[in-house]
């Protein structure tokens, strides 16, 4: 796909395994909740939660029934979930994304972001990632009052920026691409390479959406 300056384009994001692999979240988690609990465990929990996960079991129900007796009566399901959710992760921009949004801003143009999450959680990834100011506007579902796919979450930006060109990055194949192709957008769906936490089912796509294996498929003209 080429990007056409002379359009005015304007580039909104998906963050989730679209910029960074989520699961490098849920490992940060893990490595974080094994430190707080060091105290009481000289276990490698970090390693044990994730292999729970890969099972498809709930890990922090086997972390909480497996060392009850070890555990202080405060560490519980809501102890656990709050950590996760708030804590403050070790993550990296996916290297290809990191150099797209680097030739974007090289030609100033602008971007944006809708995210369905938490805001504290959300906005903690966009500040280890270092991206949490170069967007002109971001909407995080939990701040603006709905989730994708609801429109209004696309049409806040065509409301403040009404003469551009709009494409969206995204990889949630259920709900990313309907109401931005409903509103004439540009779709763009970066593909699993099978780090993704959700699964990821290219046939529900329409024909209009791009499937791209790397932002670097992506030029300027």
């Amino acid at each position: 796909m080429i990007i056409k300056q002379t359009n005015k384009p304007f580039i909104v994001f998906d963050l989730d395994d679209t910029l960074f692999q989520e699961i490098n979240f849920l490992k940060s988690a893990y490595r974080h909740i094994e430190l707080l609990l060091k105290p009481y465990l000289q276990e490698n929990l970090a390693d044990q939660m994730y292999l729970e996960y890969t099972k498809g079991n709930n890990a922090f129900k086997w972390l909480l029934e497996r060392y009850k007796e070890q555990l202080p009566s405060n560490v519980d399901l809501n102890f656990l979930l709050h950590e996760y959710r708030t804590h403050h992760p070790t993550i990296e921009l996916n290297r290809d994304a990191a150099m797209f949004i680097k030739s974007l801003q090289r030609y100033s143009i602008p971007l944006g972001l809708i995210t369905d999450g938490r805001s504290i959680t959300q906005r903690n990834k966009l500040t280890a990632l270092g991206i949490q100011n170069i967007f002109e506007t971001m909407v995080i579902s939990e701040e603006f009052g709905s989730e994708k796919p609801n429109p209004a979450n696309y049409l806040h930006f065509e409301n403040l920026f009404p003469s551009s060109e709009f494409y969206y990055f995204g990889d949630n194949t259920k709900k990313d691409f309907i109401a931005p192709l409903a509103l004439g957008w540009k779709t763009i769906c970066v593909k699993n390479k099978g780090e993704n936490i959700h699964n990821q089912d290219l046939t529900l796509l329409s024909p209009e959406t791009l499937i791209i294996n790397s932002f670097e498929e992506i030029a300027f003209l």
